[in-house]
């Protein structure tokens, strides 16, 4: 399924998001969590999920456009890509080997604490891999940016963002944005790899840390781990999110911080993803790394503030921008 092309803006270069690994998100509250008798939630909201297709929903919200290449499977893949459709998000889809999975976030009333609940989706043989990955980067368009983001699928290895890259080293002046996480970021953090050299790499303090092997206390502990990731070849520019003081990113012997606007916190689902889409697009319009960098910083800073699996609004986002001041480091 594929919903109508619209074209993108002359102001705007082609996004491409790629989820490899969608879900349906279910949201839905109960008065207390406990072990063993029934828990009565209320009725859920439902939601396309996954971390391309996130982005590409945050992209729409302000104003931009974003295609999102979607593997879909079975009754709950058609629903997803009906959601996507009902949101305008043009789809470029691909067929799943199995059903889509579902994801469910439930908040308990009483504390506030919300429990997420996340399935693994069907298993991928590598022929199947092969053709995702080709199929990248034959809806990739040159000069344009691909996005990288969310979970892999079961039975996709660690190089799986290494073989996209190359193959989009085929396709010419493509920038490739990469959000993972896990043994896929471990790789990507060594750099000097097989591959070219991704245009951003993002990801959070809790897995800068992991990575460096080391607490990444202050500012400038996170400033000196994205100077060296980017130094090794790990990506042109790296950024990692500091939570509620914000985000650090390096690139070429730079490096800024960018504040997180001061915000009550509801639900923190879809605020990395927000600030992704809100900095692709920023740098899909032209604008220079930092000033992505705040436009990032202002979407997650407005995720946050929603309930449950809901994105950010664009009048909270337009609101929150002058809170998040950025400064060289």
């Amino acid at each position: 399924m594929s919903t109508p092309s619209a074209a993108s803006s002359p102001e705007q270069a082609d996004v491409l998001t790629v989820t490899l690994n969608p879900a349906l998100d279910l949201a839905s509250e109960v008065d207390e969590v406990l072990p063993g008798p029934k828990l009565r939630c209320t009725m859920p909201a439902v939601d396309p999920g996954g971390g391309g297709i996130n982005v590409a929903r945050a992209i729409a919200r302000l104003d931009g456009h974003a295609r999102a290449f979607v593997p879909l499977g079975g009754g709950i893949g058609m629903r997803l890509g009906r959601l996507l459709a009902d949101e305008g998000i043009e789809t470029v889809s691909f067929e799943a080997p199995g059903e889509t999975r579902q994801n469910l976030a439930v908040t308990e009333r009483a504390t506030g604490r919300q429990f997420r609940f996340v399935l693994p989706g069907p298993d991928w043989e590598r022929a199947r891999i092969d053709a995702a990955v080709a199929a990248v980067a034959g809806a990739a368009r040159p000069g344009g940016i691909v996005v990288l983001s969310g979970s892999q699928p079961p039975g996709a290895g660690p190089d799986l963002p290494g073989d996209i890259a190359r193959a989009l080293g085929q396709v010419g002046e493509v920038r490739l944005v990469i959000d993972t996480s896990g043994a896929p970021l471990r790789v990507l953090a060594r750099g000097h790899g097989r591959h070219p050299r991704p245009e951003v790499l993002r990801m959070d303090d809790a897995e800068g840390e992991e990575i460096a092997g080391h607490p990444l206390p202050e500012r400038a502990d996170t400033a000196a781990f994205a100077r060296d990731l980017v130094a090794r070849g790990a990506a042109r520019i790296v950024i990692v999110a500091r939570g509620a003081d914000g985000s650090v990113m390096a690139a070429e012997g730079q490096a800024w911080h960018c504040t997180a606007a001061p915000v009550e916190v509801r639900s923190a689902i879809g605020a990395g993803d927000s600030f992704t889409g809100a900095f692709v697009l920023a740098l899909a319009r032209g604008e220079g790394p930092p000033e992505a960098l705040r436009r990032g910083a202002a979407a997650a800073s407005a995720a946050v503030t929603t309930e449950a699996t809901r994105l950010f609004e664009k009048e909270a986002f337009r609101a929150l921008l002058p809170e998040c001041r950025l400064s060289p480091m």
